[in-house]
């Protein structure tokens, strides 16, 4: 049961148009999004950074929501990492490509830039963060500035996202829930479990 029930999106009417497009690009309206909506100026911003950093930019949008992904999984947050494992098969990663990032840094569907882009988000999603010098060393072989500006963007989107969803504890939507009980269950992941339990 989440710590503070969600409104209704017909309570909501002012963000039609937003949950219009996180339906177009996710296939539902996230329960967090509906529980922000209690104090509509933070749904608003948290809205338009959203968008910001994953709509826009030129780093792949799979590889976006991959990096998200692992970023939720250093930090133990199972909602956020089914939101992502199945965003980032929406976003045209293939499944074989979303149930070996568990193994990216040995998996062959992997290549140098990824692992780069992976690996800071494994570490940056670590309390403490756990990044180097060398995570962008790595990066730069790969990635301008611009780039690693929106690879840690996105992994600093997903732990405002971590903690919000597992101190929230926000019910997990059908279809992720589907999604992650297939795809990442192998990796342990159970639908209903959050990062703290």
């Amino acid at each position: 049961m989440p710590n503070v029930q969600p409104l209704n999106r017909e309570d909501l009417a002012e963000f039609e148009p937003v949950f219009q497009l996180a339906e177009a690009t996710m296939g539902f309206v996230p329960r967090s999004m509906l529980t922000m909506g209690r104090r509509p100026d933070i749904l608003r911003n948290f809205a338009a950074l959203t968008i910001t950093v994953m709509g826009g930019g030129t780093v792949n949008r799979d590889l976006k929501q991959l990096i998200a992904m692992i970023a939720s999984v250093s930090a133990g947050c199972r909602y956020c990492q089914a939101h992502t494992g199945a965003s980032a098969a929406r976003a045209g990663a293939s499944l074989e490509k979303v149930e070996a990032v568990f193994d990216f840094e040995t998996s062959p569907l992997f290549d140098d830039a990824e692992r780069a882009a992976l690996r800071i988000a494994r570490d940056a999603g670590l309390v403490p963060n756990a990044t180097t010098p060398e995570h962008f060393t790595d990066l730069r072989q790969h990635f301008n500035d611009e780039e690693i500006v929106e690879i840690v963007a996105t992994v600093s989107l997903f732990g405002w996202l971590n903690r919000w969803n597992d101190t929230m504890a926000t019910e997990l939507e059908e279809e992720p829930t589907i999604f992650a009980s297939g795809a990442l269950a192998g990796h342990g992941w159970e639908a209903g479990k959050h990062g703290g339990e």
